[in-house]
C-alpha cells in the first residue's frame, strides 16, 4: 500500500506507506551501499541511488478504495532517493575531504534541478537521519531526497510566515532574522564569507544549529561556486562540531529548507537555510518528544540557547584542532 490520504483537522496529507514496514535492517556481515555488493558501482566518490523502499513514485498504485466524500485520497505520487556520500562504510561527514564534500554538495544540486523538472513536484526535500536513535537501519554515510507533489505543512506555515512579513514590511524575515543574530553575537557559533551558524533565538532543541546563507537565495542551486563549496565545508564542520560535542557521533536529522518548485515564484520572501534537530540534551539524556510537543505542537526546550551556543563554540573548536 502506498497512498496519501486527507488529514481534514491539520489540512494536511499523510504518506500511508505500508509496504515500507519489510524493509530490512541492515544484515551484520553486507551492505548494499558498499562496493561489491552489486546494488552500486565499484568505485564511486558520491552516488545517487533509488531507494528500494520508497514512500512515493513516479508511477504510484492506484490507492485503495476506502475514500468517501469526507475521507479523502490521491496516489502517493513523488520520487525518493538516497545520496551515498562515500563508499567508506564507516566514515561520517567530517572524515571526508573538503573537495569530497563539495562533489556532494553538486550532486545535491544536480538531483534537486533533476526533480524539479517534474512539473507535478511541487517541493524538493534534501535531509539526513543519522544514527540509531533517530530510526536509521541503515548506518552507512548517507541522506535522502524526497520529492513531494504537495508542499508539507511546515513549510507552508513558513512560507506563509515569510510571504507575510514582506509584505508588511518589504524585507526577507530570514534576512532580518540573521540581522539580528549577529548583532547580538552570544547564539553564533562560526561563520565563514557566505554562511552563518546560529542556535536560534527560539530553538525547540537544546543542541538544534541553524545554517543560513549570508546572500539572500532561496534554492541550493542558485548559489555561486563560491558559495557551493563553502555551503560544503560549513556542513562538514557543523556536522564535526556536533561529533566534538560529546565525543561520540551525534545523532540528529539534518533538513534543508529551499523554495518549493513548480508552484510560483516566491523568491523575494523565501531564504535557504539548513535545520538540524539532534535528538540529545546531554551526553547521556535524549530530547524526548512527549505529550505537549507532538500533541500540541507547543514545544519545550529545557535548556538556555545562549548557554548552549556557548558549548557549542567550545566543541567548534575542539573540532578545528589538529589532531
Amino acid at each position: 500500500m502506498a497512498e496519501l490520504r486527507w488529514h481534514p483537522l491539520i489540512k494536511d496529507w499523510v504518506m500511508i506507506a505500508s509496504h515500507r514496514q519489510n524493509r530490512p535492517q541492515m544484515p551484520g556481515n553486507w551492505c548494499p551501499f558498499c562496493p561489491g555488493s552489486g546494488k552500486v558501482p565499484e568505485h564511486y566518490e558520491v552516488f545517487a541511488y533509488e531507494n528500494d523502499f520508497p514512500s512515493l513514485m513516479q508511477n504510484p498504485p492506484e490507492p485503495d478504495d476506502v475514500s468517501t466524500d469526507f475521507f479523502k485520497v490521491k496516489p502517493a505520487y513523488g520520487k525518493c532517493e538516497v545520496i551515498l556520500y562515500s563508499s567508506n562504510h564507516n566514515a561520517t561527514l567530517a572524515d571526508l575531504t573538503p573537495g569530497h564534500v563539495e562533489k556532494l554538495a553538486d550532486l545535491w544540486c544536480e538531483r534537486f534541478d533533476a526533480i524539479s523538472r517534474d512539473e507535478k513536484i511541487k517541493y524538493v526535500f534534501i535531509f539526513e537521519n543519522r544514527g540509531e536513535m533517530v530510526g536509521v537501519t541503515m548506518p552507512h554515510p548517507h541522506g535522502q531526497i524526497y520529492g513531494y507533489s504537495v508542499i508539507p505543512k511546515k513549510l507552508e506555515l513558513e512560507l506563509e510566515s515569510a510571504r507575510e512579513y514582506h509584505s508588511g514590511s518589504g524585507r526577507c524575515i530570514f534576512c532580518d532574522m540573521l540581522k539580528e543574530e549577529t548583532a547580538f553575537k552570544k547564539r553564533i557559533i562560526f561563520e565563514n564569507e557566505h554562511f552563518t551558524v546560529f542556535l536560534p533565538f527560539f530553538t525547540e532543541y537544546p543542541y538544534g544549529v541553524y545554517i543560513i546563507s549570508k546572500r539572500h537565495a532561496s534554492v541550493i542551486t542558485d548559489f555561486l561556486p563560491a558559495e557551493r563549496q563553502a555551503l560544503a565545508e560549513t556542513i562538514r564542520n557543523t556536522s564535526g562540531m556536533l561529533d566534538s560535542l560529546f565525543g561520540f557521533r551525534f545523532p540528529y536529522m539534518m533538513c534543508m529548507h529551499n523554495a518549493p518548485v513548480n508552484s510560483g515564484n516566491v523568491d523575494p520572501y523565501f531564504h535557504f537555510h539548513i535545520e538540524f534537530f539532534p535528538p540529545m540534551r546531554s551526553a547521556d539524556k535524549q530530547k524526548f518528544n512527549a505529550s505537549s510537543e507532538t500533541g500540541a505542537w507547543a514545544h519545550c526546550n529545557p535548556t538556555c540557547p545562549e548557554e548552549k551556543a556557548e558549548e557549542l563554540r567550545q566543541a567548534f573548536n575542539l573540532s578545528r584542532r589538529p589532531l
